[in-house]
């Protein structure tokens, strides 16, 4: 796994002040996170991102500025210095541009204003875009991964390493949850605890894919927007519905070319002839017994344990959960479809003289039934949401009232993005935010050894509005001067570089009017 925690030497991680020895360099604090790093000349800090050159400090990751311009970069962008050479004008700063947070620098220690305050007109309103990198401790991701196959009890633990970073939540319709992160995992354990879950969610967040083991389940590998391999196997689908579901949309596809259809599930399996679908269109009795707990008619809990076999459950052999046919209802050679919720599955059968099921090739009249299952399934893949309290600290740099801007945000008066992606803001206290770490530029998250990870967060909303929440108005600079490289006067580093990327197509415009109910109230 890349993205591995570096470490300094403890000199350099808030050592105090000292004098250099005779003829050595003298070194810089930065000042950008708890750590405050002694760093000496052409060294980095504990983070990587910022480094002394020259005795400045440089914010070394470029600022990220979205162009809507169909030849600026699409994810990495090209780096574009600041350092080296002056402005040249091949930005045509306006509307159309956009300072993310990614590369821009940090509050910390929250006493001064964010590093860029940035003013532009969109569509003749005069608006107002705050950015700042967020260090956030209370942060961590929400994984989705597509598969049928039991990973692990809820509650279960979640291994990188080793070390537990996390642990399964609940199953979804064809998914199920992880929770990776938060703060008691990156504080309140062990040092190396702390450090294997920040390096795993900064490679997970980053678009890297990591290797997670589950107590008492499977073994992942997981990436953001990439299928999930689960025990070595790349998952392919998801289901197209649960047992229960799949019976009702393909009951008038089977009528006629099968006696029987049970769709094995984990959660609910089917059984057309008892299930209310089967009923209204006709389905004879068949006499079949399912060894399961009977919820309501054709619908089954609990027919076998949790597990990678079919179905999601531990089975190899459908007919495990068949009991014996009723001779007053079953009759030699009816015929009995299985198959999973998925299609990986599939079986067919027709009862023996002794009403046993014998197993033989799958006609060819069922095949096309078994391929639309499949066809009907989505591919399996990863999500990754991104989550964190932004409403500590940080709001200082946004304005002398923190108390302010969550109101302001929770009015929707001030627009939420990371990286220029939009977020979901959760309702209640405070600025508890998720964001899709697929709709946010490359490589936009970094980390400081405290351990905690740093992301990027801009608030825009209206000057106006800017200004009753007792923003720095002082501090508001043109956009098109940061856009050159310029930087408030609040910031004490230099920033290396800039490069410019389309936004997501996804993603709305993070300044456009649009996003606001002021907007909609004028339309």
């Amino acid at each position: 796994m890349n993205g591995q925690l570096v470490h300094h030497r403890a000199e350099d991680q808030g050592a105090p002040a000292v004098k250099p020895a005779e003829g050595k360099p003298e070194k810089i604090r930065c000042d950008a996170c708890p750590v405050t790093c002694f760093i000496a000349e052409g060294r980095t800090g504990a983070c990587d991102r910022y480094a002394n050159e020259g005795g400045a400090l440089v914010r070394l990751d470029p600022l990220t500025i979205l162009e809507n311009r169909a030849d600026a970069g699409e994810g990495t962008g090209e780096l574009v210095p600041f350092l080296e050479r002056e402005w040249d004008g091949d930005i045509l700063p306006g509307q159309e541009s956009f300072i993310t947070a990614v590369g821009a620098g940090t509050t910390y220690p929250d006493y001064k204003p964010a590093p860029f305050i940035v003013s532009s007109q969109v569509e003749g309103v005069d608006m107002v875009t705050v950015v700042t990198e967020g260090i956030f401790s209370y942060c961590g991701a929400k994984v989705k991964i597509d598969t049928d196959r039991h990973l692990g009890s809820e509650c279960a633990a979640v291994r990188a390493e080793g070390e537990v970073i996390g642990h399964v939540t609940t199953s979804e319709y064809g998914s199920q949850m992880l929770s990776l992160g938060g703060v008691n995992h990156l504080t309140g354990g062990s040092k190396k605890e702390g450090r294997v879950t920040c390096a795993t969610l900064l490679e997970l967040c980053n678009g890297g894919a990591v290797d997670l083991t589950i107590d008492g389940g499977a073994e992942l590998t997981v990436k953001a927007g990439a299928a999930p391999i689960v025990n070595g196997a790349r998952e392919e689908r998801m289901r197209v519905g649960c047992g229960s579901a799949t019976v009702g949309m393909f009951a008038a596809q089977w009528k006629g070319l099968v006696d029987e259809v049970v769709v094995v599930d984990d959660h609910i399996t089917g059984v057309m002839s008892e299930h209310q679908a089967g009923k209204v269109i006709g389905w004879a009795p068949t006499g079949i017994k399912i060894n399961g707990r009977r919820s309501t008619p054709g619908r089954y809990f609990q027919v076998a344990e949790p597990g990678t076999g079919w179905g999601g459950t531990d089975l190899t052999n459908p007919l495990d959960i068949l009991g014996a046919f009723n001779p007053k209802q079953a009759w030699p050679g009816l015929s009995l479809l299985m198959v999973s919720t998925t299609g990986e599955h599939a079986a067919y059968f027709e009862l023996d003289d002794s009403l046993t099921p014998v197993e033989k090739p799958i006609p060819a009249r069922l095949q096309p039934s078994v391929a639309r299952i499949e066809e009907n399934c989505e591919p399996a893949m990863t999500s990754v949401l991104f989550m964190a309290g932004a409403g500590g600290s940080l709001r200082s740099g946004v304005t002398e009232n923190p108390v302010g801007l969550t109101r302001s945000v929770q009015k929707a008066l001030t627009y939420v993005s990371c990286g220029g992606a939009p977020v979901y803001v959760w309702p209640g206290g405070g600025i508890t935010l998720m964001a899709d770490v697929t709709r946010m530029p490359l490589n936009a998250f970094g980390y400081v050894p405290t351990p905690a990870l740093v992301a990027p967060i801009e608030f825009t909303m209206r000057a106006e509005d800017y200004r009753a929440l007792g923003g720095h108005m002082d501090y508001v600079i043109p956009l098109a001067d940061a856009v050159k490289g310029a930087s408030g006067r609040q910031n004490d580093h230099i920033l290396k570089g800039r490069r410019s990327v389309t936004p997501g197509a996804r993603n709305p415009w993070p300044a456009r009017p649009g996003n606001y109910p002021w907007k909609k109230t004028a339309q």
